[in-house]
């Protein structure tokens, strides 16, 4: 099987006080497109 091009994990992210993303993982195979959006 194939390494994935992009391997994301436990992905968190705050901004002062404000908790913007927490806990996101995914995974992305070479060639695939992909799209995350946001709170």
């Amino acid at each position: 099987m194939e390494q994935p091009a992009i391997d994301v994990h436990d992905l968190a992210r705050r901004f002062g006080d404000v908790e913007a993303v927490r806990g996101v993982s995914f995974e992305v195979a070479a060639g695939e497109t992909f799209g995350f959006l946001g709170p």
